[in-house]
C-alpha cells in the first residue's frame, strides 16, 4: 500500500491494548541467549524489529521456540556460531547490543543494515569496545556500519569510557554485553548521558537475569563479575511509546481512551508522556498496568518542555502541539536527529504541510499551530513514528493521507486498526 487515507476522525475513546514494548523485547532476547537455562517469554513484540533480532540470534546458533504460552530461548552464555552475516536493517535496538556482544564472542562477524542504519553512528560504541582490546573495522564510512567483528584479545576487569550525550544505547549495549568477560568491569559516561530511562531499562532487566548493576549518579557503572542466568518466564510490558498515540489522541479527540498493558508498575520513562499531557490541560488517570487519557476543560494548553528523557513519545506531543492555544517548545532532544530519520528535519516539514509554523534548532522544535489545519499528504521517511504521531492530525477535522503506512509494522503492525477501533467519524 502507498497511501492510506484517514478520514477525519470527530472524537476518541475506547480502549486499547498495547503491543509489546520493542526496548524491552530486544534487551530480553539478547539477555536470554546470553543466560544459561532457558526463557520463556510471554507477550513478547512481534514485529519488524523483534524478527530482526530472532533471526540474527538463530544465526548466531541459539535455539529459539514457538509455543502457546510465547517464545522460548535456549541460552548457552555464548553464541555457538563463530562466522556470520547479519543484515539488522535499520533496528537500533538490534545493532548496537549486537555490536557490543559480538565484539566479545571470539568470531568473525559482518553487521549491516539499510541505508539510513549505515548513516546512523555507532563509533563512540566501537571506540569504547576498543578501549577493551574488540577489533572493529568499518567497511564503509568511518564511524558508521556496516562493520567487520573480528576476534580480539578482550582485556577483562578494566575501565571502560563511552560518551553518552548522543544516544544511551551505546551504554545500554556496553553494560548488556560486558558480562561475557566474567570479569567486574567499571563502565563509565563521558558527558551528560541522554535518555535516562531507556538505561533504568536496561539495568533492571539485567537484574532479572542475575546481575545486580551499581551506579554512582549516572557517571559510573559498575558491573560485577557474574554471568546471566535464566529468570525462567518473563513477561514484556505493552508498549509505553506506542500507548502515548493513543493517550494523546483521548487527550485531543474527548475520550476516555485506556491503554491496557502498561501503567503506573511499568519500568518504561515513556509513561511520563502522560504527565506532559496533564500539563497540557489533560485528564489522566493511571493503574498498575493501565492508563486512561481525556479531554480537560478548555482544550489544550501550549507547553514548553525538556523531553530529553522521553524522545520518542516527545513526537507525540510534537503533533499534538498542533491542538494547543499557543506556540509549544520541545527542548533537549537532538537525539531525534540520528534515529530513523532525522525527526526535527522531519517534523518541522511535515507539521507545515499542515499549517504550523515550525522554528527548529540543533536539538529544539517550536510548533505554533495554524487557526486551521490544512488537509495534507504526510511523508513518514520510513519511519514507523512519523506515522503514528501524524496520524493524530486527523483529529482536527481533516483528512490525512499517511504515505507508506506499512512503515508502523516496525513495531506496531496493527496500529491503524487499533486507532479506527476508537475512532468515530464526522
Amino acid at each position: 500500500m502507498r497511501y492510506l487515507d484517514l478520514d477525519p476522525i470527530a472524537r476518541v475513546a475506547g480502549s486499547v491494548k498495547m503491543p509489546g514494548s520493542k526496548s524491552i523485547s530486544n534487551r530480553v532476547l539478547l539477555l536470554s541467549a546470553l543466560a544459561r537455562g532457558t526463557t520463556r517469554v510471554r507477550d513478547l513484540l512481534d514485529a519488524d524489529d523483534t524478527r530482526v533480532m530472532i533471526e540474527a540470534l538463530k544465526r548466531l546458533g541459539v535455539e529459539v521456540a514457538y509455543s502457546d504460552g510465547g517464545v522460548e530461548i535456549r541460552g548457552a552464555g555464548a553464541f555457538p556460531v563463530k562466522d556470520a552475516d547479519l543484515a539488522l536493517g535499520n533496528a537500533g535496538t538490534a545493532f548496537r547490543p549486537l555490536t557490543a556482544a559480538l565484539a566479545l564472542a571470539g568470531g568473525e562477524y559482518r553487521l549491516s543494515g539499510v541505508p539510513r542504519m549505515h548513516e546512523r553512528p555507532i563509533g563512540d560504541l566501537v571506540d569504547a569496545l576498543r578501549q577493551i582490546g574488540a577489533r572493529i573495522e568499518y567497511s564503509g564510512k568511518e564511524g558508521f556500519p556496516p562493520l567487520v567483528v573480528h576476534a580480539g584479545r578482550i582485556r577483562s576487569g578494566e575501565k571502560v569510557r563511552v560518551r553518552g550525550d548522543v544516544s544511551s544505547q551505546y551504554l545500554s549495549a556496553l553494560l548488556m554485553a560486558v558480562p561475557m568477560t566474567g570479569a567486574q568491569t567499571t563502565i563509565e559516561v563521558e558527558g551528560d548521558l541522554i535518555s535516562k530511562p531507556y538505561v533504568e531499562i536496561t539495568v533492571n532487566l539485567m537484574r532479572r537475569f542475575g546481575i545486580e548493576v551499581g551506579r554512582k549518579g549516572w557517571s559510573t557503572f559498575d558491573v560485577p563479575a557474574k554471568r546471566y542466568s535464566s529468570p525462567g518466564e518473563i513477561r514484556v510490558e505493552g508498549d509505553a511509546s506506542s500507548a502515548s498515540y493513543f493517550l494523546a489522541a483521548g487527550a485531543i479527540g474527548g475520550g476516555p481512551v485506556r491503554v491496557e498493558g502498561v501503567g503506573r508498575g511499568s519500568i518504561q520513562g515513556d509513561i511520563r508522556f502522560a504527565e506532559v499531557l496533564e500539563r497540557m490541560g489533560a485528564s489522566i488517570a493511571m493503574g498498575e498496568n493501565w492508563i486512561e487519557a481525556s479531554a480537560g476543560g478548555g482544550g489544550l494548553k501550549a507547553v514548553d518542555a525538556d523531553l530529553n528523557h522521553i524522545p520518542d513519545a516527545a513526537m507525540t506531543a510534537a503533533v499534538a502541539a498542533l491542538f494547543a492555544q499557543g506556540p509549544s517548545t520541545l527542548r533537549n532532544i537532538g537525539s531525534w536527529r540520528v534515529k530513523e530519520t532525522d525527526r526535527i528535519a522531519a517534523m518541522a516539514s511535515e507539521l507545515r504541510k499542515l499549517g504550523a509554523a515550525v522554528e527548529d534548532g540543533a536539538d529544539w522544535i517550536r510548533v505554533t499551530p495554524p487557526a486551521k489545519l490544512r488537509p495534507a499528504a504526510i511523508d513518514t521517511y520510513d519511519d514507523h513514528r512519523m506515522a503514528m504521531a501524524f496520524s493524530l492530525a486527523a483529529l482536527g477535522g481533516i483528512r490525512v493521507r499517511i504515505n507508506d503506512p506499512q512503515c508502523v509494522a516496525k513495531t506496531f503492525p496493527e496500529y491503524f486498526d487499533a486507532l479506527a477501533g476508537i475512532s468515530r467519524g464526522a
